[in-house]
């Protein structure tokens, strides 16, 4: 199998890239735009091993101003070939600026900045062999009766997903609990009511709170299905971010606990893919909890 990882880098590398900034005593500099990016990368797996093709030609610019004089410089960034016969810290790197002073904000971008770069090459490899690959985590011998069985029975589930059949992908659980300043009824509401998802997310939001209802939110970035709604007690939902491998799914699960003037928020969630804890982590407690909690402290709510 073979997977085309070009539109995926471009982004990726525009993420780890634009934004890096440098200073000492002289002046500031900040990598500003991905100018160009060609070329194109992907991934094979192989007799058993995955197989990575890449080659990159990138333009960025930078500027910079110095301390003393609060002059603004620009220059450009060009990185010729980034490929796969190469190693990063021996990937040219080359750094210019447009004509006058200032040099010493290009100095400080052929040595600082230049080695900042080549640490997020570095960082784009390392995302393309483990988060672009999550999908493709080959199947072991152990699996293969279960294949064969797999493939036997007439299924309406083997249809509908690229990953080939047997694909196991690493995940972890996580659990999580929260107080938060507001009645279970309310807060059970906060979850399942389309105007209050809509205002603690800041995105339109689909919601059929029942059931094998389905839901949408973040502006369609988080999708799922209730899998079960006990009222004021518990919600289990299938769920899933939209870079998550295509159809996984993860099952997560909350639990609402009264406890004296406030109620405790119980999140058990189980098949999150190894490489997004993190950002599971965060999505939940920056954008979930602490959204809720600024949400509760408006007067207007129980209007």
């Amino acid at each position: 199998t073979e997977r085309d990882a070009t539109s995926w880098s471009k982004g990726k590398l525009r993420e780890l890239l634009v934004g890096i900034t440098v200073e000492n005593e002289a002046g500031h500099c900040e990598v500003s735009e991905l100018k160009q990016v060609e070329g194109e990368a992907s991934c094979s797996s192989r007799k058993g091993k995955l197989i990575f093709f890449y080659e990159w030609n990138i333009k960025l610019g930078w500027k910079g101003t110095l301390t003393e004089s609060g002059g603004k410089h620009k220059g450009l960034i060009e990185i010729p070939n980034l490929s796969e016969e190469n190693e990063v810290d021996d990937t040219e790197v080359n750094v210019s600026k447009k004509k006058g002073d200032g040099d010493i904000l290009k100095d400080l971008m052929k040595t600082a900045g230049t080695a900042k770069v080549r640490e997020a090459l570095g960082d784009y490899l390392k995302a393309l062999k483990t988060e672009f690959t999550t999908g493709m985590i080959l199947p072991t011998k152990a699996l293969s009766t279960q294949e064969l069985t797999v493939k036997r029975k007439p299924s309406t589930l083997q249809a509908s997903s690229p990953v080939a059949l047997g694909v196991r992908i690493p995940t972890v659980a996580l659990h999580m609990t929260e107080l938060f300043d507001t009645t279970v009824e309310q807060l059970y509401g906060i979850f399942t009511v389309k105007d209050l998802v809509q205002k603690f997310s800041k995105a339109p939001a689909v919601l059929e709170a029942e059931k094998g209802g389905k839901f949408q939110m973040f502006d369609g970035n988080i999708t799922g299905e209730y899998l079960e709604l006990l009222k004021n007690r518990k919600i289990v939902m299938k769920w899933r971010c939209r870079n998550w491998p295509e159809e996984h799914y993860a099952t997560v699960a909350l639990n609402f606990v009264p406890t004296l003037g406030q109620t405790e928020l119980q999140l058990d969630c189980k098949g999150v893919p190894v490489c997004k804890e993190e950002n599971m982590k965060f999505c939940w407690q920056k954008q979930h909890f602490e959204e809720i909690k600024g949400l509760l402290q408006l007067p207007t709510l129980n209007g």
